[in-house]
């Protein structure tokens, strides 16, 4: 099922079935990069990523189930290299997980709907149907 919700004049999809696949699945439905990072827990090279210096505005959302995540307005540049945003376009919309890999702390953030899709991998709708981001 989905729910869209309007937040701040932009339709927010919210997904609430969960997405169950297999990695084989998984695998033929995405490409090998967003595969590896999103299932194998995988990360691309700082400042290397299609998003980490995007500026385009719209919605980042899941790439396994759609799941709206993130607006570009809460976007901000952490000096790390990958994309960041302070927080979700709506708090069911993502869980986190404490990440101590690459010998630092970092909050991962990951759909609650498509496990266990890592939502560090995003592809962007820049914009919404019926949506006008100012």
């Amino acid at each position: 099922m989905e729910v869209v919700e309007i937040k701040n004049h932009t339709p927010v999809k919210i997904v609430r079935d969960l997405v169950k696949k297999t990695d084989t699945e998984w695998e033929k439905s995405l490409s090998p990069e967003e595969f590896d990072v999103t299932s194998k827990k995988g990360t691309e090279a700082a400042f290397t990523g299609r998003y980490w210096n995007l500026h385009d505005k719209g919605i980042y959302e899941c790439v396994g189930c759609g799941n709206h995540l993130f607006s570009s307005e809460s976007k901000f540049e952490s000096g790390t290299g990958w994309p960041s945003f302070w927080q979700p376009v709506a708090p069911q919309n993502i869980k986190t997980e404490d990440d101590f890999s690459y010998f630092t702390h970092r909050t991962e953030a990951l759909c609650p709907l498509a496990a266990p899709i890592s939502v560090m991998c995003l592809r962007t709708v820049p914009n919404p149907p019926d949506c006008v981001i100012a």
